[in-house]
């Protein structure tokens, strides 16, 4: 072989070579972000704790919204029940309808407890001098119609008899006026935040979204592709939400998975104002952003500008002041119940 020959097939060999390190290079490139190894723990009372048990830990389900109902002349319509005599709570409980809604209106039945005087859900082995139904005007579904009024006297009257009761019905004209009213307030004043982040470059697997978003406290949530960031009361709503692709996360081969963006939501009337949602968005974001190489959206991919962020947090705590004047403080039961 001449040594031209040589020369030549050493160039291919060269050449060759590099196109082959750049092919490598770029599928690595073009793969998901991974999470990283998470360093083991070690607790001098338990001995060695893994990540997976740190996994685990953060995947328990949070506590739900506290589910006894407090009926508020605000926000409900309430047709007091005059009893012939006490009534157990078995005995109520025994005569509340199965359906607690009236079309799509929440409806509950509460007693005035007779040891206690301070007006309840019904509770087994407690007697009760008077109970009281009700049926909320107004919620992300609209205003209280006068079917739905209709048929909330209907439920009602068939308990109230059941228990020996009389009830007694505000008029239906001015409750579903009053409904009407609630609900033009409510729906000006709704707000539901998000921003998107976007990658940069490399996409990212769900492994590697998780452990970013919970060294921020995040912690996952029931659905897949869910994750919240927990409220500092327990049974309160989780401050954000963080959403993607489910699709992705339950596939065969998460790791594989290509995530190239992801939401974070607010829903404010949600979340006490004392909690700081909005900053606590804002720094999240960008928290995130950094680390995972990413750009802070909105809904139509324009990057959200320090100005920006500015601007809608001046807005926020005017529709703060707004619903504090009433009486719907953001994060307050009454507030949860009328956006929702």
């Amino acid at each position: 072989m001449s040594s031209l020959q040589i020369g030549l097939a050493i160039a291919g060999g060269v050449v060759l070579a590099g196109v082959v390190a750049h092919g490598a290079w770029t599928s690595r490139r073009n793969q998901p972000r991974q999470a990283e190894p998470e360093p083991v723990r070690i607790d001098p009372e338990v001995g060695e704790i893994g990540a997976d048990s740190a996994e685990d830990a953060t995947a328990m389900p949070l506590p739900g919204m506290e589910k006894k109902p407090m009926l508020d002349q605000l926000i409900d319509v309430i047709a007091l029940i005059t009893l012939d005599g006490p009534v157990s709570g078995d005995a109520a409980l025994a005569a509340t309808p199965t359906t607690r809604r009236v079309g799509s209106k929440p409806f509950a039945i509460e007693g005035l407890n007779e040891q206690t005087q301070v007006w309840e859900m019904p509770v087994p082995g407690q007697r009760y001098n008077a109970l009281q139904a009700g049926v909320q005007l107004a919620n992300r579904s609209g205003a209280l119609n006068e079917i739905e009024y209709s048929e909330f006297v209907v439920k009602t009257q068939a308990f109230a008899d059941a228990v020996n009761g009389t009830p007694e019905f505000p008029e239906m004209l001015d409750e579903v006026a009053r409904a009407r009213e609630l609900d033009q307030f409510a729906s000006g004043h709704d707000a539901q935040l998000s921003v998107t982040l976007r990658a940069r470059n490399s996409a990212w697997s769900p492994g590697y979204v998780h452990q970013c978003a919970a060294r921020l406290g995040f912690v996952a949530g029931v659905i897949p592709g869910r994750m919240v960031l927990p409220a500092s009361v327990a049974g309160q709503p989780p401050i954000l939400g963080l959403y993607f692709d489910p699709q992705a996360a339950l596939a065969e081969d998460p790791a594989q998975s290509a995530i190239r963006e992801v939401t974070m939501s607010l829903d404010v009337a949600q979340v006490d104002r004392g909690e700081q949602p909005f900053a606590r968005m804002r720094e999240a974001a960008l928290l995130l952003s950094e680390t995972m190489d990413g750009q802070v959206t909105d809904d139509n991919g324009q990057v959200l500008s320090a100005e920006a962020m500015d601007l809608i947090a001046s807005e926020l705590e005017k529709l703060y002041d707004t619903l504090d004047s009433r009486e719907l403080s953001a994060g307050s039961p009454e507030a949860r119940r009328l956006f929702s």
